[in-house]
């Protein structure tokens, strides 16, 4: 262990981050718990001018701990953090993490070997979804996030029993050359950058490794307004994004989208012609008892009958939340005069 800390490869952690004074401290904290030697490695804090402590808790880690570093982003979104940090970086390999989240003591040894020995251009691992408060709808929305029906393939958050070459991952850790090869994020995403990233990564030939052992801990919204909200701003990016690029996303990111324009189309066609109608009904109906069903599957395994009801809702929230944002994305997408992108 002795020699390998000798000849580790020098790391720069980049973690974007705006108003976050609830999870910073817990990410901070997770880092200094690494195994990985502290003199191979950078964390670089790229905070969008938080209104909040944020500042204040990550500056006192920095005073304390040399290889922490405060970078100011004054253009607020994750974006340009990843880029200003990236630029400012000085390690061999570049990680990105996020501040909403916490990692396992061996997360970054792991990231770098699977990197080493795999032959991958992105290695990544698995998020295990943690509530962000200790209530029954907030073990709910985790739940939600971690089901197939709720997450679809999406293996870094339903996870895999071994490790596979995937389409993207949480965070991600990259040999620096590979920005140098196809350029750095897309600074016109708000979100899905980092998907975007992935995806001309993939296009150049390159690989992206999921580790089932490489664990971090995600904190979701904890109240289904909110959860809605998060997933309605996620949905306009996995669409308007085509505006700036040509390379389009998953199959399953456009699949909310299919869904609510098919609730929507027959909803209204049902207006006039019976048929449609009752088949709108036979729409909502089917939905819902596949929903009440993992609501009463899951309820029956946790012995919480309350999810019988919480789930169908927090599924709901993810579904049609994404659903109308595509939506909504595709009218921003159809609008070319549309100059102002929303920034959330």
């Amino acid at each position: 262990m002795k020699s390998y800390q000798n000849n580790a490869n020098f790391v720069s952690i980049i973690i974007p981050c705006r108003n976050e004074e609830k999870y910073i401290k817990k990410c901070l904290d997770s880092i200094l718990e690494q195994d990985y030697p502290k003199d191979k490695m950078e964390v670089l804090v790229i905070d969008g001018m938080s209104q909040d402590k944020t500042r204040k808790i990550i500056k006192r880690y920095s005073k304390k701990y040399q290889f922490i570093r405060l970078l100011k982003n004054y253009k607020k979104n994750t974006n340009f953090a990843f880029n200003i940090g990236i630029k400012k970086s000085r390690g061999e390999i570049v990680m990105i993490m996020g501040a909403h989240a916490g990692y396992e003591k061996s997360y970054i040894t792991k990231c770098v070997k699977y990197l080493q020995e795999c032959g991958a251009d992105n290695v990544g691992g698995i998020i295990k979804t943690l509530p962000a408060k200790d209530t029954i709808l907030a073990k709910a929305i985790t739940i939600c996030l971690s089901h197939p029906f709720g997450a679809g393939n999406s293996y870094f958050r339903i996870g895999s029993k071994e490790p596979k070459w995937v389409d993207t991952v949480f965070g991600g850790c990259y040999p620096k050359k590979i920005f140098q090869k196809i350029g750095l994020f897309n600074e016109n995403l708000v979100r899905s950058q980092d998907i975007e990233f992935n995806r001309r990564l993939r296009k150049a030939d390159g690989k992206i490794l999921l580790a089932p052992d490489i664990i971090s801990y995600y904190y979701p919204k904890d109240n289904l307004g909110d959860f809605f909200v998060h997933n309605f701003y996620d949905g306009i990016w996995t669409i308007y994004s085509l505006k700036f690029v040509k390379t389009p996303l998953c199959l399953r990111h456009y699949i909310p989208l299919c869904f609510v324009l098919g609730f929507m189309i027959i909803g209204l066609l049902g207006i006039f012609w019976p048929i449609f109608f009752w088949l709108f009904l036979i729409f909502l109906a089917s939905y819902c008892l596949v929903a009440l069903f993992f609501g009463f599957q899951i309820a029956l395994k946790q012995k919480r009958t309350s999810y019988i009801i919480l789930l169908p809702l927090a599924f709901a929230a993810r579904h049609f939340g994404y659903g109308l944002g595509s939506l909504w994305g595709l009218i921003k997408f159809l609008n070319y005069g549309d100059k102002e992108t929303k920034r959330n």
